[in-house]
């Protein structure tokens, strides 16, 4: 019983080793030769920066990585702000068939393609006479990030008992003491997860962003790829490189703001230490 049950076990951890080996190997290699001196992909002929204080040193590029910063930093912003919003309106909604309606509506574009979003948006800033530049690039990600922050708050708000209004009803709070002091705290795992998930959904676009771009405005996806079409650079590898460590550090950073606040909360559930809650 014991070998039979090991096996299964073994074969998952294979299979997880597998599947991560795949996702992560071409990253990897990819950041293997931007430390390369031979500036090409071929052979590794010795460890080097140059190629990261090449990315510094070229202005074009630093406006482009402050331009994307700022686009992702206002749509994310934005978006959680909008989304956590809309999230609350949805729970308030009595009809449980327009709630539906209303969620999957939602829900569409996230699954639409992004190729799909972004032609959408040309014709519509076209139709509109909108030139094409910051604005259009914050619009169109503000319109796919908000749908992302509605899923990430509205399992918060499906936790949270009714109880908590009414008693802080009770107690002479306004709606806008309910809104800011009962129900924004308890959803607020859920705002800090929308606000990364958009930031890092944002940071990452390139089909959307390649539509919508315009007046000599771009972003480090579509800049990444106009170099890419004129060869090979390792360049590319050590912005590419930065970029993936950025949004590791926003993937760790959340996880950890996460994990500290169901320990927080588990902790003023039971009345148990922290680091009690958290050592189990």
């Amino acid at each position: 019983m014991s070998n039979n049950s090991k096996k299964p076990g073994a074969a998952i951890a294979i299979y997880l080793v597998v599947v991560f080996v795949i996702l992560y190997a071409p990253i990897l290699y990819l950041a293997y030769y931007s430390f390369n001196s031979g500036g090409s992909m071929h052979s590794f002929e010795g460890f080097t920066l140059e190629w990261y204080g090449e990315v510094f040193q070229d202005t074009r590029l630093v406006i482009i990585l402050l331009n994307t910063l700022a686009i992702a930093l206002f749509s994310a912003a934005i978006s959680t702000m909008i989304g956590a919003l809309g999230a609350i309106a949805i729970t308030h909604v009595k009809s449980k068939q327009f709630r539906s309606a209303l969620l999957t509506l939602n829900n569409v574009l996230i699954v639409s393609p992004d190729v799909i979003i972004g032609a959408s948006f040309l014709i519509l800033f076209a139709a509109m006479g909108l030139k094409l530049g910051f604005t259009s690039v914050l619009v169109s990600h503000i319109a796919f990030s908000v749908p992302i922050v509605v899923l990430m708050v509205l399992p918060k708000l499906q936790e949270m008992s009714p109880t908590l209004i009414y008693a802080a009803r009770d107690l002479g709070a306004t709606r806008w003491d309910v809104l800011s002091r009962v129900i924004v705290p308890y959803i607020s795992p859920g705002i800090f997860a929308g606000f990364f998930m958009a930031l890092t959904y944002s940071l990452d676009d390139f089909a959307v962003t390649f539509f919508v771009t315009g007046d000599g405005f771009s972003t480090l996806s579509v800049e990444i790829y106009s170099r890419a079409r004129q060869g090979i650079s390792l360049t590319i590898n050590a912005l590419s490189t930065l970029i993936f460590l950025v949004t590791l550090v926003l993937a760790v950073g959340y996880y950890a703001i996460n994990t500290r606040t169901i320990v927080l909360g588990r902790s003023a559930r039971t009345g148990r230490p922290a680091r009690v809650e958290a050592g189990e």
